[in-house]
């Protein structure tokens, strides 16, 4: 095993146990799947700008607002989601993937244009706009849970000396 791989293992298992807390504590979705690859990033990657906070965080924040955005323009009454089964052709089958598709989309260029590039991010986009977490207390819930996971990592790097508005200058 390289030096440092069993640290950064157990460490992505660390930082995903704080909001896993704030889950198990709350019965709310503070642990979803595109917060791993933004965990394993944080545990692994040392001093890349994909990890920067400002980009972890607005990532995220971009991908939830146009998760949001191409789910309640596209597809807000049909209260299903993705994992729901549908015939061939279906007309909300369409309109799922359609929303999850612009979601893309908009992320990826919002993320482009406003240089908070963190990749993770189209994972959460895709899973508000496909009905998983569309509802705007999910996507708050989803933002906080990167914030903490976000402030738990700093502290750990920085110590606890370090502000949450100095964070997101970085």
């Amino acid at each position: 095993m390289r030096e440092g791989t069993a640290f950064s293992t157990l460490y992505v298992g660390v930082l995903l146990a704080v909001p896993g807390l704030l889950a198990w504590l709350t019965g709310r979705a503070f642990l979803f799947p595109s917060l791993g690859p933004s965990a394993f990033l944080l545990a692994t990657v040392r001093d890349g700008e994909v990890t920067a906070p400002r980009r972890v965080v607005g990532g995220h924040f971009i991908g939830v607002l146009a998760g949001l955005l191409a789910y309640h323009t596209i597809a807000p009454e049909l209260g299903v989601s993705v994992t729901a089964s549908a015939p061939m052709l279906a007309t909300d089958q369409l309109r799922l993937v359609a929303s999850g598709v612009l979601a893309v989309v908009l992320t990826s260029g919002g993320m482009l244009a406003t240089e908070t590039v963190h990749p993770p991010a189209c994972a959460t986009t895709l899973i508000v706009s496909l009905g998983l977490l569309s509802t705007f207390v999910d996507g708050a819930l989803i933002m906080l849970a990167v914030v903490v996971l976000v402030v738990a990592h700093e502290l750990v790097v920085s110590g606890p000396s370090v502000g949450v508005a100095e964070l997101l200058e970085r």
